[in-house]
């Protein structure tokens, strides 16, 4: 592929390459420590927000394999990468989305690659490491599991649904997450808290979540993510109703999406 080449079907392919091969070494630095012994890490936005020497050993690999192949892109990292680019063409990376679960050994964490262009996200990848999944999607060309086309659920009914959703480090922030969770919980089949935005969304893009919803992320969460439960026939929205952004994301099934933004936004008040 030349840098000049836009097509999502090549873009997908990169993307689905850098997040595998990236993921790959994560997982081979995770698995070389003595078990039950956490990476060394530092915190970024609080105390509880880790990163470790694995996140920034991945962000960097992806970094140098687009600064080799497509010079004229821009890039966005969650450990600092942001260099500006001059082909309309933005690659947003999370090399670690779930660092805590990597910190513990936990199994839901990923590697999250995404180009975007003016209107949106144009190709990404969302691969799981330890189960060896890889999700991805193409604007317009669907999304699959493993190469195998994947589909939204059909649910219909918010109170037989599984819902998941994620918290913000912050405190004051937990809190008021805490107590829109109270009151949506009585109104839904149950909640899950995997810890990880990428894997809830691509979880939603395979019907493994009937809905995903949470606030304060940034554009590394979820651009890969997004546009895989939409390719998957998921609604997508902001808490309001218009795109998803930073502020808010919701991804559910089209049967219950109303239902759902009816019942954050009334949890919310």
């Amino acid at each position: 592929m030349t840098h000049t080449t836009h097509s999502a079907a090549d873009l997908r392919l990169l993307a689905e390459q850098l997040a595998r091969t990236a993921g790959a070494m994560a997982l081979a630095g995770r698995r070389s420590l003595p078990v039950g012994q956490p990476p060394a890490h530092d915190t970024k936005s609080s105390e509880t927000d880790p990163v470790t020497e694995f996140d920034r050993a991945a962000e960097k690999y992806i970094v140098g394999e687009l600064r080799r192949l497509r010079p004229d892109d821009a890039i966005v990292g969650e450990e600092g990468a942001n260099d500006s680019g001059t082909s309309g063409i933005e690659w947003h990376i999370d090399p670690i989305d779930g660092t805590a679960n990597f910190l513990y050994d936990l199994p839901a964490w990923c590697t999250s690659v995404a180009a975007v262009d003016a209107d949106g996200s144009l190709a990404g990848a969302v691969y799981a490491p330890v189960t060896d999944e890889m999700f991805s999607a193409g604007r317009g060309g669907g999304a699959t599991r493993n190469g195998i086309q994947i589909k939204a659920s059909s649910a219909t009914d918010i109170a037989l649904s599984m819902v998941g959703t994620g918290f913000s480090y912050l405190p004051d922030q937990r809190l008021s997450q805490a107590l829109r969770i109270r009151e949506l919980l009585p109104q839904v089949r149950d909640i899950r808290r995997y810890g990880s935005a990428a894997i809830d969304l691509a979880y939603v893009a395979c019907g493994r979540l009937d809905a995903y919803f949470e606030e304060h992320l940034n554009s590394w969460d979820m651009a890969a993510g997004v546009l895989i439960a939409t390719e998957a026939g998921a609604i997508t929205s902001d808490f309001h109703g218009g795109a998803p952004d930073e502020r808010g994301v919701l991804a559910a099934a089209p049967g219950i999406h109303q239902s759902v933004l009816d019942a954050i936004r009334a949890a919310s008040s």
